[in-house]
């Protein structure tokens, strides 16, 4: 398997810290969860069913045309490569890994490349594949190129795949409302916005036809009772959701700073995370992890990603680790 964010008790039992103790910024996920309701115990004891509300919820909550739910946009990372012939998929790169390794697992010619490149190039692939914004690069495209880049691969029957995961702080960038044409397919997920990641909760937006094979490989009851109703909640509450965006663009901004003023200033980032290339990534991930503070390190390349910390005393314990953990290093 491949090295994810988030893994806390084996950092605890490695460093000898307790869980309770750790300031967790591994992963992209907020740290400002939506507050879940309680659960009515038919969602519990009944089988999920297809008309309880939840895709109309997320139809209108996503401006998509039709949609599939999934157990988390990785069940659809890793079952589109299986609904096409062997392509030439070119995926953006650095990005997030396991894009890349479900294609080339299903006998697909993949080559990663950095996004400039992966554009100019894309008369070279019938798929591309590109993470908006990305992660951990943080790189945006803009909407009409995007769909312009789309068009030019369905003309050969090919496929624009994006992934959105973390497009919900930023929605009028989003092409989800276009997503029922034919070769466009588009990815969201629960987990990062609300704070759901343990839902296991995603959608497809693509065209009718497309979520149909796509319903058929997965089978039914892709998510359980639970997940469909809290999700459901979650998608209608557009009081949150404004207050929610409103806190992540400030938390973002306030973490860029952060590190800027402890002289570890990062090279891009979105509302949910930060990202700095550098050659000593590796040593500062143990420096910093021996005070407690978990961050997703990368070998290729050499960087290191932050999540947002919850509060202010969580601001000045990463400030405060990151300058102690730079002098270490540097000594």
């Amino acid at each position: 398997m491949l090295e994810h964010g988030g893994r806390l008790l084996r950092a605890a039992r490695t460093y000898g810290i307790a869980p309770e103790r750790w300031l967790d910024l591994s992963t992209g996920i907020s740290p400002f969860a939506w507050p879940v309701p309680p659960i009515p115990a038919s969602a519990w004891h009944r089988l999920p069913e297809d008309n309880d509300g939840l895709e109309a919820a997320a139809r209108d909550y996503y401006g998509a045309p039709s949609l599939l739910a999934v157990a988390g946009s990785q069940a659809a990372i890793q079952a589109l490569p299986r609904l096409r012939p062997h392509s030439r998929v070119g995926v953006i790169a650095p990005g997030y890994a396991e894009h890349a390794h479900a294609w080339r697992a299903a006998g697909h010619a993949v080559e990663t490349l950095p996004a400039d490149m992966l554009l100019a190039q894309h008369g070279r692939f019938d798929v591309i594949v590109l993470i908006h914004p990305n992660n951990p690069g943080g790189e945006r495209f803009d909407r009409e190129r995007l769909l312009e880049l789309h068009a030019t691969l369905a003309q050969r029957g090919g496929w624009l795949v994006v992934d959105e995961a973390f497009m919900d702080a930023t929605p009028e960038a989003s092409l989800c409302d276009a997503g029922d044409r034919d070769g466009l397919i588009v990815l969201r997920s629960v987990g990062k916005f609300f704070g759901l990641a343990g839902a296991r909760a995603g959608f497809v937006c693509a065209s009718a036809a497309r979520l149909a094979s796509l319903r058929d490989m997965l089978g039914p009851w892709t998510l359980t009772g639970p997940s469909r109703y809290v999700v459901r909640c979650a998608l209608q509450d557009r009081e949150w959701h404004a207050m929610q965006r409103e806190r992540l663009a400030a938390f973002g901004a306030r973490l860029r700073e952060t590190l800027a003023a402890a002289g570890f200033a990062p090279d891009a980032g979105c509302a949910f995370f930060q990202w700095k290339r550098d050659p000593r990534a590796a040593a500062m991930h143990e420096a910093i992890a021996r005070r407690g503070i978990l961050t997703r390190r990368f070998d290729e390349p050499a960087s290191i990603r932050f999540g947002l910390p919850p509060d202010g005393l969580a601001f000045e314990r990463l400030h405060e680790g990151v300058r102690a953990a730079l002098t270490e290093i540097d000594a």
